[in-house]
């Protein structure tokens, strides 16, 4: 299992989130088995999200994804996004 990290700043957190859980079901055909939204206790906008993969080569294909980037961009992320991949050891 890989889980990829996304740390950014979003506009609005309720609009944004509207379009987060919108993308679920086509996020799942994504190769997305589970998912975790969290927020900044300090700044609600800052919004940091974890999905895990069967594999590093299905998460990078969810990263560089223009469908991922559109969604993004239409949800109001703010600036670029910081993205990671870690493995449980």
């Amino acid at each position: 299992m890989v889980r990829l990290f996304v740390r950014h700043e979003v506009a609005d957190y309720a609009a944004w989130r509207k379009h987060y859980d919108a993308f679920n079901s086509e996020r799942r055909s994504m190769g997305v088995n589970s998912h975790a939204v969290y927020q900044s206790v300090e700044r609600d906008t800052d919004v940091t999200v974890t999905h895990d993969f069967g594999t590093l080569a299905e998460a990078k294909a969810f990263v560089s994804s223009p469908r991922l980037r559109g969604i993004m961009s239409t949800a109001g992320v703010k600036g670029q996004p910081t993205f990671w991949f870690a493995k449980e050891d």
